[in-house]
């Protein structure tokens, strides 16, 4: 199994790919294919994380056949890897099991089943260790989001469940009490946007754009407020909604949209795919982040978003 290390000038870089939504290797695929080999050949990341829609299984003529197309494509780079499932990967003709099981195959692929909690399958956590010592640095918790909401008089898509996360809490006073009693920087994954991230956006500073509604659960299950009293995640990173890109800070956590990488899917015009690039520095308890672009460019400075005046009368409530 690869273990994950800080380089030993304190740093590690993770590049986000998201919603690549490949089918049949059309030629949209293939871009995606050439878009992802310049990223990674321009950014030499330490570890890739796909947050979902890998492919977008009721277009595929065999979803594992797609899925193995693009674990071939990224095994080609001979660096770790690892995913969590979207709402589309495994909605036809495939488990999410079954996807899973097909990427273990690959050597440089970390993605495991970890525990099973109810019908999401794929949570599970990647540590990061010190570039001098086997000792946990940063932790990555990678959480399957699921796809519909099961309620049919709520609707809309799945929340993150309460068994997700008593698993997430229990692992991180786990790693609490494994580190001194210390919270261990951490960062958190998956696909569909939590509804802070609708928050963040109507009431805080945001960097970058939304151009579509915020697609997350009507339900708050409460894993930002698990993250608030936990004290460790400081970014969480999503994908599902392909033209928003933006980022905010809520009570201390940075709310990060990726950027969609695949042209198999709808996109808009002058919002060209790519993807976001995460950089921690050991013993620091926040982290870097930009967009690299399909031409290549590289967006360090998102553009500048301020909230809506909020009302007199919603002030004094």
């Amino acid at each position: 199994m690869t273990t994950l290390h800080f380089r030993n000038d304190g740093t590690f870089k993770i590049v986000q790919f998201t919603d690549l939504h490949w089918q049949n290797g059309e030629p949209e695929d293939l871009r995606t294919a050439e878009l992802m080999h310049n990223i990674v050949n321009t950014e030499q990341p330490d570890l890739i994380v796909f947050t979902g829609d890998v492919i977008y299984s009721p277009n595929c003529a065999d979803p594992s056949v797609a899925y193995q197309s693009v674990a071939r494509i990224v095994e080609e780079f001979k660096i770790p890897w690892a995913t969590i499932l979207g709402n589309h990967d495994a909605e036809k003709n495939c488990t999410k099991s079954e996807l899973i099981a097909l990427q273990q195959a690959y050597p440089h692929c970390l993605t495991v089943p970890g525990t099973k909690l109810g019908d999401r399958v794929g949570n599970y956590t990647l540590t990061v260790h010190s570039h001098a010592a086997y000792k946990p640095s940063a932790v990555l918790y990678l959480l399957d989001s699921g796809d519909n909401g099961t309620i049919p008089y709520v609707g809309g898509y799945a929340w993150v469940t309460s068994e997700q996360i008593a698993w997430y809490k229990a692992c991180s006073q786990q790693i609490r009490m494994n580190n001194s009693g210390n919270p261990v920087f951490s960062l958190a994954f998956l696909h569909i946007p939590l509804p802070e991230f609708k928050i963040v956006w109507a009431e805080n500073i945001c960097y970058g754009f939304r151009f579509e509604e915020v697609c997350s659960p009507k339900i708050n299950s409460g894993l930002f407020s698990a993250f608030v009293e936990m004290g460790d995640v400081k970014g969480v990173f999503v994908g599902h909604d392909h033209i928003n890109d933006y980022w905010g800070e809520l009570y201390g956590i940075r709310l990060c949209y990726g950027r969609a990488t695949g042209y198999n899917t709808y996109g808009q015009v002058g919002f060209p795919r790519g993807a976001r690039v995460i950089q921690l520095q050991e013993g620091s308890d926040t982290f870097s982040s930009w967009l690299i672009l399909e031409d290549g460019k590289t967006i360090v400075e998102q553009t500048e978003h301020h909230p809506e005046a909020v009302s007199t009368e919603k002030k004094s409530k």
